[in-house]
C-alpha cells in the first residue's frame, strides 16, 4: 500500500456504493462546489 500525506480541512470514512456503471461516495452537502480527493485504502469486494 502507498502512503500519502494530504493536507485539508476535514475527512471522512465511507463505502463507495453501487451507482449504475459506477460507484459514488455521499459527502456533505455543505462541501458542495469544493475541490476534494478521494482514496481508497482497500481492495474493492469482486461480488460487488
Amino acid at each position: 500500500m502507498d502512503r500519502f500525506e494530504i493536507e485539508g480541512e476535514e475527512i471522512l470514512d465511507g463505502t463507495a456504493k453501487p451507482s449504475g456503471n459506477s460507484a459514488h461516495v455521499i459527502v456533505p452537502k455543505r462541501w458542495r462546489g469544493a475541490d476534494v480527493k478521494v482514496v481508497r485504502v482497500s481492495e474493492p469486494d469482486p461480488g460487488e
